[in-house]
C-alpha cells in the first residue's frame, strides 16, 4: 500500500470517532478572523470595577506541586516538569527555546501562590503589560487563560483581598485584564478538544463569575455552570475515575472540585459534592503506600498537589470519608483498573480498561493488561509515565507499547499512535473478569489491539495475586500466523 494512501487510511481511523461537536468547533477555530477579535476585543474598553460577589470561608487549596519558592522565583529561576530555566524577573513571558507545555505552566500562574502581595502584583502587572492578547502569545491559548483566571481570581481577590482593596489603581488594572481574559475565554471554550480541557473552561468562568458582581459575570458564572453540568455526568465515571483514565488528571480534576466546592454556594455544592466524593475514593485506590499516583497513561509527579492533600482538604466536602484505609482487593471497574492494597505495604494496580473515551483519547497510551506494584512500600514494577508532550522520540517512546509492562506483538504498538495526541486504530480490552478473594485476586481479559495486523493476533492477560507473596501473570497469544511476542516488565 501506497504512503498516500496509508497517512489517509491513519487520518480516516483518526477522525471516524470524534463526535460532530470537536468537528464544527476545529471549523470555528479555523475559520473565525481571530486576528480581528483580538484586536477588537484588546482595544475595547473595560466597564468600571463592578464590586465583589464572592466571600468563601475557607482558604484555597494551593495548586500544583509547589516545587518553586519566593526565593527562587525573584532570583528569576523557575522551575517546571523537572527543568529550572533562569527566566530573569519579571519573566520573560515568551520564554523562547522552552517546550511549550513548559510556557504553558509559566502562564498558569499557579506559583503566584508562593509570593506576598507586593511581588504577585508587580509580576501580574508586567504580565498585563508585556504579554497582552496577541496570537504569537502562548498565554492566551484557552487552557492557561481558564488556570490563569482561577489563580488570579484567588490570590487577589481572595488570599490579598484586603490589600487589594486598598489599591484601588492596581484593582482596577486586574479587574480589566481579568474581564478581557474571562470574554476571551467565552469566546474560546474548547469544545475542540472536549474532556480535561473544557472541564477547566467552565470552572474557570465558574470562579471568575463567582468572585466579580454584575451582569457580565453572571454570564460567565452561568455559561460556566451549563457547561459543567453537562460534562460532570460525562468525565466523572460511575466508579468516581475521570473518564480519560489519567490518574495525574484524575488528581486535577479533584483539584478543581476541592476549588469549587470552597465558593461555598448552594448550587455549586449540589452539583459536585457527591462525584467530589466519589472522585475521592478512586484517587485513594490509585496511590501507591509511598502516596503518590500510579502513572499510566499521560502521568507524571510534581504536577498536582500530593494525593494526602487532595484527600484531606477534599474529606470536609465530600459526602463520604474517602480517606479511610482499606485492605483487600479493590476495583474501579467503569475505568478498568483492579487491585490489591495491605498493611505489610503490598500494593498492586492492574489496567484493564480502554484507552479512555473513544473520541478522546490524546493521553492515553498502549499499556492494555499493564500493571505496577510496590513491594514493603517500595515501588518495583513501575510504569514509564510521560515525559512531555512534544512531538518527538521520547512522546512516541512514551505512548508505546514497549514502555509498558504488557506484551508488544511484531515490534507493534496496541494502537496506531502519531503526532504527540493523534490515535488511528486503537485497542480495547475485552470480557474482562474480576475475581476478588480475601487472599487475593484474579484479573482476565483480551484485547483486539493486534488483529489489524497479519494474522489477526490476539492477546490474553490472567493476573493472580495470592497473599502474601504469590503474583502470577499468564500470557496467552493466539495467531492465524507466526508472530514475535515481547514480554517485559
Amino acid at each position: 500500500m501506497s504512503r498516500p494512501i496509508q497517512n489517509l487510511l491513519r487520518f480516516y481511523h483518526t477522525v471516524r470517532p470524534l463526535r460532530l461537536r470537536q468537528i464544527l468547533g476545529q471549523a470555528r477555530n479555523r475559520l473565525r478572523p481571530t486576528y480581528k477579535n483580538r484586536a477588537r476585543m484588546r482595544n475595547a474598553p473595560p466597564p468600571p470595577f463592578p464590586g465583589l460577589r464572592w466571600r468563601p470561608p475557607k482558604p484555597f487549596l494551593i495548586p500544583g506541586a509547589r516545587r518553586n519558592n519566593a526565593d527562587s522565583l525573584t532570583g528569576g529561576a523557575f522551575t517546571f516538569l523537572n527543568q529550572t530555566r533562569q527566566t530573569g524577573w519579571p519573566p520573560d513571558w515568551m520564554c523562547a527555546g522552552a517546550a511549550k507545555l513548559w510556557q504553558y505552566n509559566l502562564h498558569y500562574f499557579e506559583w503566584l501562590w508562593e509570593l506576598d502581595y507586593p511581588t504577585a502584583r508587580q509580576a501580574a502587572l508586567d504580565w498585563i503589560t508585556n504579554h497582552d492578547l496577541d496570537e504569537n502569545h502562548v498565554g492566551w491559548e484557552p487552557y492557561p487563560v481558564s488556570l490563569r483566571l482561577m489563580n488570579w481570581c484567588g490570590v487577589f481577590f481572595h488570599r490579598f483581598r484586603d490589600a487589594v482593596d486598598m489599591d484601588t489603581k492596581t484593582r482596577d488594572r486586574l479587574w480589566a485584564s481579568l474581564w478581557l481574559q474571562a470574554r476571551w475565554l467565552m469566546m474560546r471554550v474548547e469544545t475542540h478538544l472536549m474532556g480535561n480541557h473544557l472541564f477547566e473552561n467552565a470552572a474557570a468562568l465558574i470562579v471568575a463569575g463567582s468572585c466579580f458582581a454584575g451582569d457580565e459575570a453572571r454570564q460567565w458564572r452561568l455559561r460556566g455552570m451549563r457547561i459543567l453540568r453537562e460534562q460532570m455526568r460525562e468525565q466523572i465515571l460511575p466508579d468516581g475515575m475521570h473518564f480519560e483514565r489519567s490518574p495525574m488528571y484524575h488528581a486535577r480534576v479533584v483539584h478543581v472540585l476541592i476549588l469549587l466546592m470552597t465558593l461555598n454556594e448552594t448550587d455549586i455544592t449540589a452539583l459536585v459534592r457527591e462525584p467530589l466524593g466519589r472522585a475521592l475514593d478512586a484517587l485513594d485506590k490509585l496511590r501507591h503506600p509511598d502516596g503518590e499516583i500510579a502513572l499510566f497513561n499521560d502521568s507524571a509527579f510534581g504536577v498536582c498537589p500530593e494525593p494526602r492533600l487532595l484527600l484531606e482538604a477534599g474529606r470536609s466536602w465530600a459526602a463520604r470519608d474517602a480517606t479511610t484505609e482499606s485492605w483487600g482487593p479493590w476495583a474501579l471497574p467503569a475505568a478498568g483498573f483492579y487491585g490489591w492494597r495491605s498493611p505489610d505495604g503490598t500494593y498492586i494496580v492492574c489496567q484493564y480498561g480502554d484507552l479512555g473515551p473513544d473520541y478522546l483519547p490524546g493521553h492515553a497510551h498502549g499499556g492494555i493488561f499493564s500493571f505496577e506494584m510496590s513491594v514493603n512500600s517500595r515501588r518495583v514494577i513501575v510504569d514509564t509515565g510521560v515525559y512531555d508532550y512534544e512531538a518527538g522520540e521520547m512522546r512516541r517512546y512514551c505512548r508505546s507499547t514497549r514502555a509498558h509492562n504488557t506484551v508488544e506483538i511484531d515490534g507493534q504498538d496496541q494502537c496506531e499512535f502519531w503526532g504527540a495526541f493523534r490515535v488511528a486504530r486503537r485497542g480495547r480490552s475485552r470480557e474482562t473478569r474480576w475475581a476478588p478473594r480475601p487472599d487475593g485476586f484474579v484479573v482476565s481479559g483480551w484485547h483486539d489491539g493486534y488483529q489489524r495486523l497479519p494474522g489477526r493476533p490476539r492477546h490474553e492477560r490472567r493476573i493472580e495475586w495470592s497473599a502474601p507473596n504469590r503474583l502470577m501473570v499468564t500470557d496467552i497469544v493466539s495467531s492465524r500466523r507466526p508472530v514475535t511476542a515481547v514480554s517485559r516488565l
